[in-house]
């Protein structure tokens, strides 16, 4: 089991921490079904790039960057060295700690 730690960009919103995060699914998956906002304007099949996060701890406990999500991240707004998209990032089998930003989606979409 993970635990998987949600930390925002936009000012006001305190730490969320996720814990038994079962492995096999996203960190978008994990997101929504904990009502923690973060845009997936494709439906989560990396075809765009509005799920973008960044990976500050635990890299190793998803899945590798593929080529088509590395085109996706370039697209993206603000894009670093640690930069994912949520749709892409299943987590393996096994445990750990996983901790992710959610840029400011505010600023890029108007709300």
């Amino acid at each position: 089991m993970y635990t998987i730690t949600f930390k925002f960009e936009q000012k006001g919103l305190e730490p969320i921490i996720i814990e038994n995060v079962e492995s096999n699914q996203s960190i978008l998956e994990v997101a929504l079904k904990n009502d923690i906002e973060l845009h997936h304007n494709c439906g989560g099949v990396c075809a765009c790039s509005t799920c973008h996060l960044y990976i500050d701890k635990g890299e190793a406990f998803v899945e590798e960057l593929s080529d088509k999500e590395e085109d996706f991240i370039d697209r993206a707004v603000n894009p670093r060295l640690n930069s994912r998209l949520g749709c892409q990032c299943v987590l393996h089998n096994g445990a750990g700690d996983v901790v992710v930003t959610l840029p400011d989606q505010t600023q890029f979409f108007g709300e």
